[in-house]
């Protein structure tokens, strides 16, 4: 790793200096714009000095391990995507579930992204239902947007046939047992996704 750091010189200091400004990420895209050159890039990569999250997406080895590695890079390679569904449930500890694919909502007739890795799942929600209830949380320093526990739960039970009810069910025991209940929030969410009458019974025994 030393004799690529000599070769490279003040190239490589520049570079890591850079990473280091972005939080230790960068797409490659962005480095080239801030006048990273492409052979500084790969050269850092072959040195073991970044590595690479997936196609375009570069990160310094030396910070620290990302906490939501998957989660990260679908935000950063579809920014205008929502983590959704099984996901959502997940980050908000709402399942006993470890998914093994990324959830992902976006707005009806757009673009399906192309990843190689993380897989993804995209479903796509109406104009109605897919700005409803984002929030967003910054992880490891990158902002990603995921649903609300309330909306992620109206979701479920819309997309229940897909999921199972099962996932649903056990989703709102869970966020039952929790402090900071919103029931109100619960019911208006279901009302966007037209899902109120299919969740009353269960709001009903829960609550």
């Amino acid at each position: 790793m030393s004799g690529s750091r000599d070769r490279f010189g003040g190239s490589f200091q520049r570079a890591i200096g850079i990473f280091r400004e972005q939080g230790g990420m960068l797409r490659t895209s962005e480095a080239l714009r801030v006048g990273i050159h492409p052979r500084t890039l790969y050269g850092l990569r072959d040195a073991g000095i970044i590595e690479r999250l997936s196609r375009g997406l570069y990160r310094l080895v030396e910070t620290p391990p990302l906490g939501n590695p998957d989660l990260i890079t679908v935000a950063l390679k579809v920014p205008k995507g929502v983590i959704c569904l099984v996901s959502a449930l997940a980050f908000h500890n709402l399942t006993i579930q470890v998914p093994h694919k990324v959830y992902l909502a976006l707005p009806r007739e757009s673009r399906k992204p192309r990843l190689r890795y993380p897989p993804l799942q995209v479903f796509e929600f109406g104009s109605e239902v897919f700005p409803a209830g984002i929030e967003v949380h910054e992880l490891d320093g990158v902002s990603v947007r995921v649903y609300s526990p309330e909306k992620t739960l109206a979701d479920c039970f819309k997309y229940r046939n897909k999921l199972g009810l099962d996932v649903a069910i056990e989703a709102l025991k869970l966020y039952a047992e929790r402090r900071n209940v919103k029931v109100g929030e619960i019911t208006r969410y279901a009302q966007i996704c037209r899902v109120a009458k299919v969740m009353r019974p269960y709001l009903e025994v829960v609550f």
